[in-house]
């Protein structure tokens, strides 16, 4: 028997397979797929069941995380590189500020914002996802936890983070960063800092999306404050620490405003 399948390791939410018990296809590829038979009309609601888990597990294991701030990019990104020091610069100078930082748990860049936090003092969080090719968590990850379902792991990065930072990356990293422009433009979250940091790889995008998607009024004008754009590991840190104390000032006004109306309305 061939080696490298028997080492193989694959992690399908909790468990743990090897061998020929590993499956074809992941949890979210056999819920999305719409070919066969109509059993999947007897096995969708069971899903239903394994999804509600999947929030249950994770609202339970982040209910008390904190301030957090969730750090995206590329799994493929060498330990050698710059971008990786980058990250593990990033994830150290969050720490220091009192923030946990929260991965996918994986290789890269992943790795690199873990082990930022991880070796300054802070919480070094990781949410894996279960992939066709095995990517298994970091050596750096202190709380982690596998997900079978893409949106269920979304949901917990947008609902324990109060901001994201966004290294240079692949689709995953894009998925992840319009899927939190988006949320904040339409407010469906409160509005919080989107950091992307590199603005040698980030600033051909921006570029379109200023000229192509706003002259051909497809966004409005303030939705391009949406987002930061640095290169200074400080200046992330410097962008999310003052929004929050901007938010909390807010928040104070309106606790007073509201409290004024009560009294002056007995």
């Amino acid at each position: 028997m061939d080696a490298e399948k028997t080492d193989r390791l694959h992690r399908q939410g909790p468990a743990m397979l090897r061998g020929k018990a590993i499956p074809r296809t992941t949890t979210d590829e056999r819920l999305l797929d719409t070919r066969g038979p109509s059993d999947w009309l007897h096995a969708d609601p069971w899903r239903v069941l394994r999804i509600q888990a999947e929030f249950v597990e994770g609202f339970g294991l982040l209910a008390e995380l904190g301030k957090a701030v969730s750090v995206f990019g590329s799994a493929r990104t060498d330990p050698a590189s710059e971008e990786y020091a980058l990250g593990v610069e990033i994830g150290a100078r969050l720490a220091k500020a009192g923030y946990a930082v929260v991965t996918g748990g994986g290789p890269g860049i992943m790795e690199a914002g873990n082990r930022g936090a991880a070796e300054n003092g802070g919480v070094s969080v990781g949410l894996g996802i279960e992939l066709p090719f095995e990517q298994r968590m970091n050596d750096h990850v202190e709380v982690g936890l596998e997900f079978r379902y893409f949106f269920v792991r979304k949901t917990m990065f947008v609902k324990y983070s109060q901001a994201f930072v966004v290294l240079p990356g692949g689709f995953g990293t894009l998925d992840e960063l319009f899927e939190a422009v988006t949320l904040v433009q339409t407010k469906k979250i409160t509005r919080f800092p989107i950091v992307l940091v590199g603005t040698a790889f980030w600033g051909g995008l921006l570029a379109w999306i200023k000229d192509s998607m706003l002259v051909s009024g497809k966004i409005s004008p303030q939705d391009l404050d949406l987002i930061h754009l640095t290169d200074d590991p400080e200046d992330v840190v410097r962008v999310i620490v003052a929004a929050h104390e901007e938010e909390a000032r807010r928040l104070e006004e309106e606790a007073a405003v509201r409290a004024s109306s009560d009294e002056a309305g007995t």
